[in-house]
């Protein structure tokens, strides 16, 4: 296995590389950069034996290396066991409030290869992109490593529509796991979340990208011999060979990275322009989350308003309501036109079960069992109540309905989201 070209294999896209070039002439001038990285439990670093040992960390870590002068800030918004549809509600607060000047994305293991998640996805990044920082955005997937499945498909089609630069961990080392080259259990031993090895290989992908972006925006691969006629006769020929190879066109800063295969992949450097059209219904570019400091009219009977604060973004279990008795309730009118809540479903077994009504149609009602099945953990669980809505304010209610004999939690309610 030539590690190189495993890496080489990932990239799946240039983008565009405007706002990257600033972050780097930033950087050589040794000024303070913020690194933020938002996505679920591996960018949280599950199964790295300490928080620097998760491909974020790593990642951070590279820009340390290569601007020894700079000064940067690492801010690691993972948390396990969510998708981009929360992460459009909260990438605000989270991430973007603190201005970082470059994040990396990834939902492809919580998100599903649906319509829907495409459009999550999509505002998620366009709340990136609009950010008053106007960081560099790279993206990257990654994968379920039994069967290789993601949503890679719908992101991508995203990422590229969005000038992003991306790779991909099924293109890459999935695919040595696939041939048997790799053993599975040597990068991780649950198909799903890597270990040391593979949190390090995972950031051996990414900053293999990086090394070329950053190659890219210096200028200095370009090729001598092209003159003012851009460099494809010259990589044909083979005079712009080597492992960091970036074949540029000297008028624009255009170019492409030749990959193994004779793979070519373009990037721009003209001034980034985001697109004025989406590409989905774009419900959730301004997706707003709501807990007990925001809705301050909410009526409560039964539950009670939970003001603890946070310990980290992962401390997600704070700032709700709570209620164990039945025929307790919440009620609070949103403006909307699709509503979800997030409430926790607890090992902590029995808990009780709540039922959500929005402008009183029962029939359309929707359980919320708190009692969760699987082992790992408290689960973080976001429910749509009602789509397709008119816009406009509705009446949200939520009631416990059933109460175990001897309950070991309680109900409790997160956060209401509103697109």
């Amino acid at each position: 296995m030539e590690w190189k070209q495993v890496c080489d294999r990932g990239i799946i896209n240039g983008g565009n590389l405007y706002r990257f070039g600033k972050v780097f002439t930033r950087a050589e001038n040794g000024e303070r950069l913020k690194i933020g990285f938002l996505g679920g439990s591996i960018t949280q670093g599950a199964l790295a034996k300490t928080p620097q040992g998760c491909y974020a960390y790593l990642v951070y870590r590279w820009w340390q290396e290569h601007f020894p002068d700079a000064q940067f800030e690492y801010i690691n918004a993972g948390i396990g066991a969510t998708s981009s549809q929360f992460g459009a509600a909260r990438v605000q607060s989270d991430l973007l409030r603190y201005k970082p000047d470059v994040i990396f994305l990834e939902f492809s293991v919580n998100d599903a290869d649906s319509e829907f998640f495409r459009e999550t996805f999509e505002g998620t990044v366009r709340r990136i992109l609009t950010a008053e920082s106007k960081p560099a955005l790279f993206m990257f997937n990654n994968v379920h490593y039994n069967d290789g499945s993601s949503a890679q498909r719908v992101h991508n089609e995203i990422g590229k529509a969005y000038g992003l630069p991306i790779i991909s961990i099924r293109e890459s080392i999935y695919e040595e796991l696939a041939a048997g080259r790799l053993p599975v259990p040597d990068i991780t031993p649950d198909n799903l979340h890597p270990n040391d090895r593979g949190h390090r290989m995972v950031a051996d992908v990414i900053c293999n990208l990086l090394d070329r972006i950053r190659t890219a925006c210096s200028g200095t691969a370009a090729c001598q011999k092209c003159g003012n006629n851009g460099a494809a006769d010259e990589a044909a020929s083979g005079t712009c060979e080597g492992e960091d190879a970036v074949i540029c066109d000297l008028l624009t800063g255009n170019g492409y990275f030749p990959l193994p295969g004779g793979k070519r992949v373009p990037f721009e450097q003209t001034p980034y322009i985001m697109p004025e059209q989406p590409l989905t219904a774009n419900r959730f570019e301004h997706y707003r989350r709501y807990q007990n400091l925001d809705l301050p009219g909410a009526k409560i009977h039964g539950f009670t308003a939970d003001y603890r604060p946070q310990d980290g973004v992962a401390d997600v279990f704070k700032n709700g309501w709570s209620a164990m008795e039945e025929g307790s309730s919440f009620e609070a009118v949103v403006e909307a036109s699709c509503i979800s809540v997030q409430f926790r479903r607890t090992v902590s077994k029995p808990a009780p079960v709540a039922r959500a009504v929005v402008d009183g149609d029962e029939e359309n009602a929707v359980v919320l069992d708190a009692n969760f099945d699987l082992t790992w953990g408290d689960f973080c669980c976001l429910t749509d109540i009602a789509e397709g809505l008119p816009y406009g304010e509705h009446r949200l209610r939520i009631t416990i309905v059933q109460k175990p004999e001897q309950p070991a939690n309680d109900f409790y309610l997160i956060s209401i989201l509103c697109a």
